[in-house]
């Protein structure tokens, strides 16, 4: 017995929106069958009355045809895709719903609709109904609970019991996945879905992946729960209560075109709190009246700043955690809000490629803007654009402020928005020229100049370090920090490995590069092509990076360490050289080592260089050199999973802005330190499936930089950030001596090295050996929930140590027991794959952890339970007395009953559309005596015995027509009204026989096409069956039982039908 069923979870979050003022209702009240019916049928998703009622209450100035116009452009698709019809619904709720009425003077008015009220949430209709069905053709499905706002369905909540065996957060997401396809219409309304173990609880939108399922830890933004907390009750109140579900809906949802199609955003919650502080202190520094004061806005650094100083504060959100839609979200707040009267938004960023990046994000979300940006394409350019009177979302980089004449404009109502802000440029400082004698200044005070009444927002993925006094200068202390700690206990980034390789490299002590204090010095300042043309120590130390030897041993390094990390955790890695000659002669030694790698073609090939150059540049490096479309179709490239491009080199492109969750693991070969050393490795720890972390790989000694630039972060972060590549290994060793200790006694060494004949029959021994070393153990365990765990010991081991393999696959512990690791994942694999319910979800086989091709595998195929027992998958129709005679004699008798498991699984379900009362009654005599065995409750041997007896009874059923001379189609009906033993007894087997004829030849020829989707054709039909048993006198008290199960085999046998009588419309 669970200790806490789905039902009680159910309970508990219902109580607890009720709290939150939503009214309760259950499906069989509300339903169409229920006592108060709230819908005319199961196909129908919106509570009508509800939508009606709430669409007059909100627009009493409107006449009746034009609501009922409104209702009707909710109410019917327009759109083939669902998140298509989605974004055209989101709209409509968003911004109201566009008609044209005619006033009583008879003129043509144009109008708009509100279907819910975003400035009063109390005038909406709020609902949670629990259980709620809906029958879509021939599937019926009951969500959970689902969240009604005046009728429309806007969250769907998929809950599963904490401690079943399958009830965690990946199948009940699995289960909503099943709902989109099936029962499409109940999202077309969706604002977010929700998934929860009743302990764990996630958030996302419709077209998110699980791993963007994001948990919600907080309710007012202040108090984050801390990790480990139970998770749903927090994420009910953070995100159900009504004012803060209003904003989300408006405010903070986008939609955008990737490369893959399109896909829909919901904001975290430190997205969603960081907007709020954002907008509140822009409001302060703009000198425009906030009801609060700024003292209670829950951060004393803000706190003590005045209002009206045009200091909005600082952004703290580590990279890789959205800070791009952080942005979009902030900006979209500020253009709404009334106080700031329509403001004009300034996107600064101090690089062209930064700044393209940027402009992209925005321009994705320019329904959220309301306006499209605009990019200032020079200086003269952006004056033009500033002269506005309002308005307005402006992109332009830093070095498009020089010295000018006057003001570009006085408004006030002038945000800045910075993106890095902490870059080196901003500054108020003068600077003499030693020459010239010339006087300039940072960008920072040409800005001020150029805007002087503006506020200035800074975000930033690093700290502000300590002895940085520019960037409170210019924009004031920090509104909101989120850290690197929190976004990887949130799931929202990856842990970052380091892994120093410096000694794979072997030069002699002279020509080793030394760098020393002073070639620090050159590492921020000026652009890199000028650095490059002035330093001479840069100069100096590239000519030792870039000697020949040593470029030879690294390409060898490199490969064989990416070829490695590749086997084990599917993904592409990044090398970041020195200098572009650097770049080109790497390329050419990695390509001598694997040719195949290279392609001239831009669109294929598995390694590029990312560079820009001119026409003066060698002939040799202008293959590499390419334009932006160049540059963007390698992103594209380089950002899909499947694409064949695996591995960039690059000098200074893509270390910032750019985001590939794929990219897995970064080779440093260039002297790095500060924000462009924490930005660069940011590269690697986006999320991206099941990837557990990403790697630094360092060949030039920035081990220290990296120690340093860490200190402006917390203990916590330093944690998360650079974690020596030894502490991996040694959890992989841990976790491959706990699998080790498993097979203790058995000897699987042939395995790894035997002929492939002598490496099946030992794979069958291991299969056998895990089998039942997992019932000894089951037998020790005293409850159900521990005999379940001790049923999946070994899986779950190899699994941990599959993950732990994939972080330090390159290493040489790791290459010692890679074959070993191989053969315990293949025998995982052949047991997971033999339970029943075979065929993994798309969910489970897009994973990032590679399954390792071990030698012990005798080929890349997951190696098959009945070819482990020697069996040739027999034809499964057949399972013949001499098949189960030769089962029965197996020497290794847990293989032998997995192996007949799946054979009845596989006939069970072979068969599931022709006859469903047999197909339920099989699964169930086999799900029991499985369950029974597992147990403990009956032996190895009496279990098979059961599984034989089982399989002879599944073939009796086949060959029962042959002798009673009925159809397969005949039987399935005869089996559908002989389910109650009364009503055969009653009848007798003739009469029953007759029935099943006439069902069956009178259903085929009343069936339409659309008679599963239509209420009216499936109550047709149900008074065909009735007629039929009525007249054979079928007993009334068990008719509505059998005219169920009857339409349900009907269904099941209809798609057959169908396509081949044509069947009546």
């Amino acid at each position: 017995m669970a200790f806490l069923s789905e039902a009680d979870v159910e309970q508990a979050l219902l109580d607890q929106l009720c709290t939150l003022d939503y009214n309760i209702e259950r499906e069989e009240d509300i339903g169409p069958d229920g006592r108060r019916p709230e819908r005319e049928s199961y196909d129908e998703v919106v509570l009508k009355k509800r939508f009606e009622d709430a669409v007059a209450r909100l627009n009493p100035g409107l006449p009746w045809e034009a609501r009922q116009d409104a209702i009707r452009k909710v109410m019917q698709s327009e759109l083939p895709s669902l998140l298509e019809e989605n974004r055209r619904l989101h709209k409509l709720m968003t911004e109201g719903v566009d008609v044209e009425y005619y006033a009583e003077d008879g003129t043509l008015t144009a109008g708009k609709v509100r279907l819910i009220d975003f400035d009063d949430p109390a005038n909406n209709d709020w609902l949670a109904v629990r259980q709620f069905t809906v029958i879509a053709g021939q599937i019926k499905r009951r969500p959970d609970v689902v969240v009604f706002v005046n009728g429309l369905p806007l969250a769907v909540i998929e809950l599963k019991a904490p401690g079943g065996e399958n009830a965690t957060l990946a199948g009940a997401f699995n289960q909503l996945q099943t709902y989109k396809q099936q029962i499409p219409a109940l999202f077309n309304t969706n604002a977010l879905l929700v998934i929860s173990d009743g302990i764990a609880a996630r958030v996302g939108s419709l077209s998110a992946d699980f791993e963007r399922f994001m948990p919600w830890r907080t309710t007012d933004g202040t108090d984050i729960a801390p990790k480990g907390a139970p998770e749903l009750s927090t994420l009910i109140d953070g995100v159900f209560e009504h004012r803060r579900l209003l904003d989300l809906l408006r405010d903070f949802t986008v939609f955008g075109e990737t490369g893959s199609g399109l896909i829909k955003i919901i904001a975290g919650y430190h997205q969603f709190h960081a907007v709020k502080k954002a907008v509140l202190s822009t409001l302060r520094a703009s000198q425009r009246v906030v009801a609060e004061d700024p003292a209670a806005y829950g951060l004393p650094s803000v706190k003590g700043q005045p209002p009206g100083d045009r200091k909005a504060g600082v952004i703290w959100h580590t990279q890789g955690s959205g800070k791009s839609l952080l942005m979009v979200f902030y900006a979209g707040q500020l253009i709404r809000h009334p106080a700031m009267a329509n403001p004009t938004l300034v996107v600064l960023t101090d690089r062209n490629d930064l700044d393209d990046q940027l402009f992209s994000t925005f321009s994705m979300c320019r329904d959220l803007l309301r306006q499209t940006p605009v990019q200032a394409e020079s200086r003269e350019h952006l004056q033009a654009l500033l002269n506005r009177a309002s308005g307005g979302v402006i992109f332009t980089t830093l070095q498009k402020f020089g010295e000018i004449d006057g003001p570009l404009t006085t408004r006030s109502n002038v945000v800045v928005i910075a993106d890095e802000a902490h870059r080196s440029q901003y500054g108020f400082k003068a600077k003499v020229d030693a020459q010239t004698g010339e006087v300039s200044y940072g960008f920072a005070k040409y800005l001020r100049d150029a805007l002087p009444n503006a506020s200035f927002i800074g975000f930033t993925g690093t700290p502000i370090e300590a002895d940085d006094v520019n960037t409170p200068a210019v924009f004031g202390n920090y509104i909101d920090i989120y850290d690197i700690s929190r976004a990887v206990e949130d799931g929202a980034t990856v842990p970052i490995y380091y892994e120093s390789r410096l000694a794979r490299i072997e030069l002699d002590e002279d020509e080793k590069p030394k760098i020393d204090a002073e070639i620090e010095e050159i590492l921020e300042g000026e652009e890199e092509d000028v650095r490059e043309r002035t330093k001479q120590k840069w100069a100096t130390v590239e000519a030792l990076v870039g000697a020949d030897k040593r470029l030879r041993q690294l390409a060898g390094d490199i490969v064989e360490h990416f070829e490695a990390r590749v086997a084990a955790l599917d993904g592409k890695a990044m090398v970041v050289c020195m200098s572009r000659r650097i770049c080109v002669k790497l390329y050419n030694e990695i390509v001598k080592l694997r040719p195949q790698w290279h392609s001239d073609d831009d669109n294929a090939g598995a390694i590029k260089i990312v560079m820009t150059g001119s026409a003066s540049d060698p002939q040799e490096w202008q293959q590499h050199i390419g334009n932006k479309a160049r540059r963007d179709l390698l992103a594209k490239r380089f950002r899909d999973p499947k694409d064949p491009l695996k591995l960039v080199i690059v000098r200074d492109m893509w270390l910032t802005g750019f985001d590939a969750p794929c990219l897995h693991t970064m080779y440093i070969d260039k002297p790095m330190k500060g924000h462009g050393l924490m930005q660069a490795i940011a590269r690697v720890n986006r999320v991206f499936r099941d990837k557990p972390a990403g790697l630094i790989v360092d060949y030039i000694g920035i081990a220290q930089n990296l120690k340093s630039a860490l200190q402006q972060y917390s203990r916590n972060d330093q944690e998360k950030t650079g974690i020596d590549e030894a502490q991996a290994i040694a959890v992989m060793m841990e976790k491959y001596e706990v699998v080790r200790d498993m097979y203790h006694g058995f000897d699987y060494a042939s395995a790894l090295n035997g002929t492939p004949q002598q490496r099946l029959a030992v794979m069958a021994g291991a299969i056998e050996w895990i089998l039942d070393l997992q019932q000894r153990l089951a037998e020790k365990e005293s409850t159900a929930e521990g005999k379940k765990k001790a049923h999946r010991r070994y899986q779950d081991a190899v699994l941990a140590l599959s993950k732990a393999f994939a972080l330090a696959s390159a290493s040489d512990e790791a290459r010692a027991i890679r074959e070993e690791v191989g053969f315990f994942q293949a025998v995982r694999a052949a047991l997971v794959k033999s339970s029943t319910g075979a065929g993994a979800t798309q969910q489970e086989r897009e994973l990032a952890i590679q399954q390792i091709v071990s030698r012990a595998v005798v080929s890349t195929e997951i190696v098959d339970i009945l070819a482990a027992v020697g069996i040739k998958s027999p034809d499964i129709s057949i399972l013949s007395d001499e098949f189960l005679a030769e089962v029965q004699q197996m020497e290794k008798k847990n293989l032998a009953l997995e192996a007949l498991r799946k054979l009845i699984n596989d006939s069970i379900r072979s068969r599931s559309k022709a006859n469903v009362v047999q197909t339920k009654a099989f699964s169930e005599r086999l799900e029991n005596a499985v369950a029974r065995y597992h147990a403990n409750a009956i032996t190895t041997a009496e279990v098979l015995q059961e599984l034989i007896q089982l399989a002879k009874d599944i073939r009796a059923a086949r060959q029962r027509g042959e002798e009673s001379g009925l159809s397969d189609e005949e039987i399935a009906f005869y089996d559908a009204l002989a389910e109650n033993d009364s009503a055969v007894q009653m009848m007798g087997d003739d009469k029953l026989r007759l029935i099943a004829h006439e069902l069956l030849v009178s259903l085929r020829e009343n069936v339409s096409v659309d008679w599963a989707h239509r209420q009216s054709a499936r109550a047709k039909m149900r008074v065909l069956v009735k007629r039929i048993l009525r007249k054979y006198g079928y007993p009334p008290d068990l008719q509505d039982a059998a005219v169920q199960t009857v339409l349900q085999q009907a269904e099941a046998l209809l798609s057959g039908w169908v396509g081949s009588h044509g069947g009546t419309s």
